[in-house]
């Protein structure tokens, strides 16, 4: 892992601007900081020195210019003194600042020489002049060179201070890349290994809830939603050619057993109406795979809009209502009104169509069906429930399986594709479906999530 590579990455430019947006806060609060501390300095230098020129200035007073003298002389001595000058008619009297530059009252900045060892060095002081009278002239000042120090150690604690946090913001933003790139190569050779064709490997998620994490998790998604649709086309590829064969043999063998036994125009129509109708059922089983499909595609969630579900049900078994009576069946409904989902209402009817039909087909005459629609613990209810034979248990998990039919169905009309219609538009519509052995007899649930309860949100007896 190179460092131009780190460079690069994303979190260490963030780190980086995140670095540069500090030091310029840093430095312009450091700025206000110095200029605060160096105000504050020179407003207590200034007091110290009124202050003690006023106590000199009563000195004067109260003891004459020989008191004055001796007290100058005495604060000299003091480890922290300031620095005097007792002038009178141009002559220094006492102190140490330099007569001449004590011209006429008030502030003003002078430089001393100071001995040292390398023969004596500037030195700025600010002096107070204060005329006491009878020709006298005060003179209370500091040393400008102790501010200096300060604000000199307030400046390299500052530099460091910004020297560091650059350091450390800069070994942090490396850190943090190296770990960013560390979890991008991760997903990097886990995105190779699908690639090359392990389509069961997943990107690796620490489960720590971060950003990565949380596109890790998108992505796993993804995927498994891919594998299923990659598995449904295998199925699918795998009952076209095993379910279908049948039809086309027969259609096959129809047309030429026509043409090597039709001998009349009778004959050969004959023939040919059948071969028609086995078209017409492979044309059928086309459409509804077609049907299938389209409803799988996530894009057709697009359409959707508020739908009544209770509207659709009673539309749905009105319709059926007098060929099933006709036909020896008992199809009734029981709806509780004004209840809504978000979906596509063609699909809805034909899902409700679908279960409706199932049941007229695989059941007895005589029996019993309802389709209830009613406001549940989790959203809105629709099931389709009949008194036939039933579905054996070990059918049950089957039951939408693409071409899928249980023994007891094969001499009965229809391509096995009706429940999986039905699957395919629940998930669409995030529905839970689920098939019950209710002895006897078989129910048929699929659970909507509501998003509107209209006047009534009563339940019905017997809800699930």
């Amino acid at each position: 892992m190179t460092w131009p590579r780190l460079l690069r990455t994303v979190s260490f430019r963030l780190a980086a601007l995140y670095l540069l947006l500090f030091t310029a806060s840093a430095v312009v609060l450091g700025a206000v900081a110095f200029q605060a501390a160096r105000t504050t300095l020179h407003q207590q230098m200034a007091a110290r020195i009124d202050t003690e020129t006023a106590f000199l200035a009563d000195e004067f007073h109260t003891g004459g210019l020989d008191r004055l003298l001796a007290v100058v002389r005495s604060r000299e001595r003091a480890t922290d003194a300031l620095e005097y000058l007792v002038q009178q008619g141009g002559k220094r009297l006492g102190g140490e600042i330099p007569a001449s530059a004590l011209m006429r009252p008030g502030w003003t900045t002078v430089i001393m020489s100071e001995p040292d060892e390398n023969g004596g060095r500037p030195e700025p002081v600010r002096a107070l002049v204060s005329d006491l009278g009878n020709g006298v002239l005060l003179g209370v000042g500091d040393s400008l060179t102790r501010m200096t120090e300060v604000e000199e150690a307030i400046t390299s604690a500052f530099l460091w201070t910004i020297g560091v946090a650059a350091l450390l913001g800069i070994g942090g933003g490396a850190l943090l890349s190296r770990a960013f790139l560390s979890r991008v190569d991760a997903m990097a050779r886990a995105a190779e290994a699908i690639i090359d064709g392990d389509i069961a490997h997943r990107l690796p998620v620490r489960g720590i809830d971060d950003d990565l994490d949380r596109l890790a998790g998108t992505l796993n998604r993804m995927l498994d939603r891919i594998s299923t649709l990659m598995e449904s086309l295998r199925q699918v590829s795998s009952d076209v050619a095993h379910d279908l064969r049948t039809p086309l043999s027969r259609l096959y063998q129809r047309l030429e057993d026509a043409q090597a036994h039709a001998r009349s125009v009778p004959e050969y129509d004959t023939a040919v109406a059948a071969a028609v109708r086995e078209a017409e059922g492979l044309l059928q089983t086309f459409a509804a795979l077609l049907r299938i499909a389209q409803v799988e595609g996530a894009s057709a969630r697009t359409g959707f809009r508020t739908v009544d579900l209770s509207a659709v049900a009673e539309t749905v078994v009105d319709a059926y209502r007098p060929d099933a009576e006709a036909a020896g069946y008992h199809l009734t409904a029981d709806v509780t009104p004004d209840l809504f989902v978000q979906g596509d209402q063609e699909l809805l009817t034909q899902a409700i169509a679908n279960l409706v039909e199932n049941a007229l087909r695989h059941t007895p005459m005589g029996t019993r069906i309802n389709v209830r629609l009613l406001h549940g613990a989790t959203g809105v209810v629709l099931l389709v429930e009949d008194d036939g034979p039933g579905v054996l248990a070990a059918d049950l998990p089957r039951l939408t399986h693409r071409f899928y039919r249980g023994e007891p169905s094969r001499a009965t009309p229809g391509n096995g594709l009706g429940l999986s219609l039905v699957a395919a538009v629940a998930d669409l519509h995030r529905a839970v479906l689920t098939f019950q052995n209710t002895m006897p007899g078989l129910c048929v649930r699929l659970v909507f999530p509501a998003i509107s309860v209209g006047r009534s949100q009563t339940s019905k007896a017997g809800a699930a």
